[in-house]
């Protein structure tokens, strides 16, 4: 059998045994050398992390795993969490410090030291934990109840520091005032008595009701009157003794003066007061105003007369449908017409422009259906035929020959009167031609006083606004 193979191995040792040993020592160096370099290069290509090639990138991830595993440590580890007192107190490695707390290093030791800031002496109360148990913050807490006993504790202090105050208080106001009670003693020691409103308006109305009173006491008498019944709560207390009607029976007084300062107390007492007006109505005051208007009184008297039937009519619809069945227009018209009334006039005419613009009001109040429209006091308005009365009693022509007036006050109102009464009297208005040339010539008077008044720099005066109406009811009569 031949084997070639072994024969030729066997040549190769015996020729290898031949050589010196010096030869086979180095021999065998370069084989060992070569075999490790052979084992080192195996290794690198298998593993990534061992390449000869890459030292900086495993550094990198040598330290990466390492730093993992402390994090990992870390999260699995909680720290010790230190107590602060408010002494210094050592710092150890590996303890934790609350949030707040003062830390310095004594430059002696090299240690730190931990304690609480001055401000939570008295609140901070942490305690510390063992590792890896939370950190539990002692709170004291309190149930329902408790908090409805401090609240309930806290209103009997609040009150009773209350009461304090108010005593406090009163005693000053004591110290400062004296009682009523004292005050009249006073006075009656003085012979001074003190009179609520109401005992005033009886004593006088009993010193004007007196036939032991002289003319003079009784003047003097509605003269104080006057003065208490312009408040309406005064005014209503007149009716609680009487003392309105007897007001309203001093109109049929022979006595001039009584009944022009008895008008005088009614005018007041009636003025926007609807309680006072429906009494006056049934005790039968309009009738004795219109009689002293109808016949003849001196002028102051039928002034004041004037005055109380104004405030009588205005915003009392009952009143104004009375007013005009008692045949009211044509006593008004006979006192405009008479001489040297003109005065009287202007005031007559005022009231008849606010009775007219009252009716339009509560119309367009009727046509809107407003909520605040009173539907009573509409059906009273609806009874009331004040503009008719006024067309057939011819006030259309009797205001507007009042604008040959000299005054600037009178003609005002006299313009806004024949405005109001437009749609009424505009027929008569355009067949009037003293109308006509009355307009034009206190149109060219009133553009001249305009003019002044604007060189005087005033862009809105008061002839202005009368030239415009002038000029409006011109457009109108054209």
């Amino acid at each position: 059998m031949h084997i070639p193979h072994k024969k030729k191995s066997a040549k190769i040792s015996t020729h290898l045994l031949g050589l010196p040993p010096s030869r086979m020592a180095l021999l065998g160096m370069l084989l060992g050398l070569l075999m490790a370099s052979c084992f080192t290069f195996c290794l690198s290509h298998q593993n990534p992390e061992f390449a000869l090639t890459s030292p900086e990138k495993s550094r990198t991830k040598e330290a990466d795993r390492k730093e993992t595993t402390a994090e990992e440590e870390l999260d699995s580890e909680v720290l010790e969490v230190f107590h602060p007192t408010h002494e210094w107190q050592a710092l150890r490695p590996g303890q934790a410090v609350p949030a707040g707390s003062h830390v310095r290093l004594n430059l002696q030791t090299g240690a730190r030291e931990v304690k609480l800031q001055e401000e939570d002496k008295f609140r901070s109360n942490l305690k510390g934990l063992k590792k890896g148990r939370r950190l539990d913050i002692n709170t004291n807490t309190y149930t329902s109840q408790d908090l409805k006993s401090a609240l309930a504790k806290f209103k009997e202090g609040a009150e009773v520091e209350s009461s304090k105050e108010d005593k406090a208080r009163q005693a000053k106001v004591k110290r400062l005032f004296r009682p009523i009670e004292e005050l009249k003693k006073d006075f009656e020691e003085l012979n001074v008595i003190i009179e609520t409103d109401m005992q005033i308006m009886v004593r006088l109305i009993n010193k004007f009701n007196s036939s032991s009173s002289s003319l003079e006491e009784k003047i003097a008498a509605l003269f104080d009157l006057e003065y208490y019944v312009h408040q309406m709560d005064n005014a209503q207390d007149l009716l609680s003794f009487g003392g309105l009607q007897v007001v309203i029976n001093g109109l049929n007084s022979t006595e001039p003066l009584v009944k022009e300062y008895a008008a005088f107390v009614l005018g007041a007492a009636f003025s926007s007061n609807p309680k006072v007006q429906v009494e006056a109505i049934e005790g039968g005051a309009l009738q004795k105003l219109l009689v002293i208007l109808a016949t003849e009184q001196p002028l102051p008297a039928k002034k004041k007369v004037l005055f109380a039937l104004c405030s009588l009519l205005r915003h009392f619809p009952y009143a104004q449908q009375q007013f005009l069945k008692l045949g009211g227009l044509q006593v008004l018209r006979s006192l405009v017409q008479a001489k040297g009334t003109e005065m009287l006039a202007v005031r007559v005419v005022t009231l008849l422009y606010d009775l007219v613009t009252e009716k339009q009001k509560f119309a367009e109040e009727e046509a809107e259906l407003t909520q605040e429209t009173s539907p009573e006091k509409l059906q009273q308005y609806r009874q009331v035929p004040l503009l008719p009365g006024l067309r057939e009693q011819g006030w259309c022509e009797i205001i507007a020959h009042l604008l040959a007036l000299p005054e600037h006050d009178a003609r005002e109102k006299v313009l806004q009167t024949l405005g109001a009464l437009l749609a009424t009297c505009r027929d008569r208005y355009r067949q009037d031609p003293q109308l006509n040339r009355t307009l034009v010539s206190l149109q060219a008077e009133y553009q001249a006083l305009a003019a002044l008044e604007l060189q005087d720099g005033e862009d809105e005066g008061y002839f202005r606004e009368l030239l415009g109406s002038i000029n409006s009811l011109l457009k109108e009569l054209r």
